[in-house]
């Protein structure tokens, strides 16, 4: 059963979205990210084709869209970590608010990220 979240009540939770060229230069960061640092909760990665610009030029390449789920307390450490081990020379590292998650789910993030 959903059960929103109150806001103000609870941590608020966040979804940092990355973009990597592949899935081998996130998932070889996965186990740090979750278990050993505890910067998030869930990552899920979607395989998308990416159009830019880049030196006056048209980019189009086919990469892996992330999604990195985490508290707000946790965002500013999880995007430095992400800045840290990223493969790009200008990285998309862009922070959403999750404005309406169920209790059950915030819980599960939250109690995942514990120390």
């Amino acid at each position: 059963m959903y059960v929103p979240m109150r806001r103000g009540r609870n941590q608020s939770a966040v979804i940092i979205i990355s973009t990597f060229p592949n899935k081998e230069s996130i998932i070889q960061n996965v186990n740090d990210l979750i278990i050993e640092k505890k910067l998030c909760a869930c990552i899920s990665l979607v395989p998308i084709r990416s159009f830019y610009s880049w030196s006056n030029k048209l980019e189009d390449h086919e990469e892996i869209m992330v999604l990195l789920k985490t508290t707000k307390s946790l965002a500013t450490k999880l995007k430095l970590e992400i800045a840290r081990i990223h493969p790009y020379d200008v990285p998309e590292i862009i922070e959403v608010k999750m404005n309406d998650v169920s209790k059950s789910y915030l819980k599960w993030m939250i109690d995942s990220i514990k120390s």
